[in-house]
């Protein structure tokens, strides 16, 4: 690699946890997701198989526990053809820097998010003025300052496909960040939302402890564009979709998934839309 890569300035350990953290779970033969504290990470392929991706890479110092991960389903010394990433908050490149310095694969994100990845621009602080619990109350001490991937991070293909996974797609659902993306396979009707939408209410202590299944809106504190995430919604109801994997909280499928999904576009402005916040026209 070219560019000497770094992590971020304000890089810290986030002391949070839930019931399913350090827990994963097989949910098709070749989809496992892993909980990471608060947060998912997907390993897509087919356990024992070279040809497996890696999708976010957790909070901060999340490597060692992803490479265990890995060990575990697709062995020792076991690396992936590539690293995706839904967008570059800081929960969700958190072992970014480590696995790329130890396994040198190339890493693929939206354009948008390049800034945010290669150090040259910082995402908008945390809104802690946002309504919403105590989660929402100490998002001030998130990093929010970009870490530098350099020449290892590129721009996922103008033509929605996804390096490594011939059978999926990505689709750009901007709102909790400019270039979020969620990744979709229409033959199983499966997503993998980022924090396009998730199945917790993020801003509860008790329910991210807890992990309580219910479909919401991104995360308040880190969300910019109401208007545009609603829209990403929307784009993503649009699909037939049979089971989430979410940024955080746990999977959802079948009934349960339709019914909040349908219920979140429909009353997206009174259930995801906070009543105030510096982010809030």
């Amino acid at each position: 690699m070219d560019q000497e890569i770094h992590e971020s300035e304000d890089q810290r350990i986030i002391p949070m946890t839930s019931i399913t953290s350090r827990s994963g779970e097989e949910m098709a033969n070749d989809i496992y997701f892993y909980t990471d504290q608060i947060v998912n990470i997907a390993f897509i392929g087919f356990p024992y198989k070279d040809n497996w991706v890696l999708i976010d890479t957790g909070l901060p110092n999340s490597a060692a526990e992803i490479k265990a991960e890995a060990a575990n389903r697709f062995g020792e010394n076991s690396k992936p053809s590539a690293v995706l990433l839904t967008h570059g908050h800081f929960d969700h490149v958190g072992g970014l820097i480590d696995l790329i310095a130890e396994w040198n694969v190339p890493v693929y994100a939206h354009e948008l998010e390049l800034p945010f990845l290669t150090g040259e621009k910082s995402y908008p602080e945390p809104d802690t003025t946002v309504e919403g619990g105590l989660l929402a109350k100490i998002s001030g001490m998130y990093p929010n300052k970009p870490l530098n991937a350099g020449d290892a991070v590129k721009a996922l293909p103008d033509d929605n496909s996804v390096p490594g996974l011939e059978d999926w797609k990505w689709i750009h659902t901007p709102g909790h960040s400019p270039g979020h993306v969620s990744f979709y396979r229409e033959s199983d009707e499966t997503l993998i939302s980022g924090d396009a939408f998730i199945t917790v209410r993020q801003d509860s202590l008790y329910n991210v402890l807890m992990q309580t299944a219910e479909v919401n809106g991104p995360p308040r504190y880190l969300t910019t564009d109401w208007q545009a995430a609603k829209e990403s919604v929307e784009r993503l109801a649009s699909l037939k979709i049979d089971m989430v994997i979410p940024g955080h909280g746990y999977m959802m499928e079948g009934e349960a998934l339709q019914k909040g999904l349908d219920k979140l576009v429909s009353e997206f402005d009174q259930l995801a839309v906070p009543d105030y916040g510096r982010y809030v026209d």
